[in-house]
């Protein structure tokens, strides 16, 4: 099994509080990895350090190494834009742009300098068709996205992410603002793209990272405490970090 990201001894400061402290972890190519535990554990703040969101909070400051690849995404030379096209970022919240359908999803791609109509209008479908939306949106493209539901603004920000065609999705919390039945739907789309894209998942959701992910890493306090198969995870009953967790000793 390939491995999309490297992470070693990584260590990440905000001044002189460190909130990440020595993590070592491999993430899978084309599998879930979810990352759990309560809440300031640093699973957040873990997740921002693989596209270097990072790098726009002030004081903030990285030691260790990520490698995507096999390239080091912290060196001097590395190319952030770039980057940011192969890893994407979905939000807890939806944050459709106010704007149309359309206009949300031929964005990225106008920015990275595709403008032909018919090339976007193939990107439109495409990844609309990929998150499930294709249909019920094919023929108010020209409708706001402010107007949608809060499941399909979720989807329809997947399908901006999509749209600049990304290797690996990082999502953070993406259904705690959403009901059961949009739930569904996004844990069973996480699943489908997991086949073409690597995803990494942020969840307070123990249950959903059991549903969804192939991968469970737990996070407490900055460090990271155990990263396994998720049915190991889950399943093992000498496992005590996990059960101790789950029993709301840690929160």
């Amino acid at each position: 099994m390939e491995n999309k990201f490297t992470v070693r001894g990584l260590n990440l400061y905000y001044g002189d509080f460190q909130a990440l402290k020595n993590i070592n972890i491999d993430i899978p190519e084309h599998k879930v990895t979810a990352l759990i535990g309560p809440s300031g554990c640093g699973k957040s703040t873990f997740l921002r350090t693989l596209d270097r969101m990072q790098d726009t909070v002030e004081g903030a400051r990285v030691e260790g190494q990520i490698l995507f690849d096999g390239e080091d995404i912290y060196r001097r030379d590395c190319d952030v834009i770039k980057l940011r096209k192969k890893v994407g970022m979905v939000f807890q919240s939806p944050n459709p742009f106010p704007k149309s359908i359309y206009e949300n999803i031929v964005y990225g791609p106008r920015v990275h300098g595709i403008t032909e109509k018919k090339k976007l209008d193939e990107i439109v479908e495409r990844t609309l068709k990929e998150v499930a939306l294709w249909d019920e949106t094919k023929d108010r493209l020209n409708d706001s996205a402010l107007g949608m539901s809060g499941g399909q603004q979720q989807r329809l920000c997947i399908a901006r992410c999509l749209a600049v065609e990304p290797e690996v999705i990082l999502m953070d919390e993406p259904t705690s603002a959403l009901d059961p039945v949009a739930t569904a739907k996004i844990e069973g789309l996480m699943h489908e793209l997991s086949k073409k894209y690597t995803i990494v998942i942020v969840t307070h959701n123990m249950q959903q990272a059991g549903r969804i992910s192939d991968q469970t890493a737990f996070f407490l306090l900055g460090e990271l405490l155990e990263v396994n198969p998720t049915d190991k995870i889950f399943s093992d009953p000498d496992n005590i970090k996990t059960e101790e967790y789950i029993s709301g000793r840690f929160g």
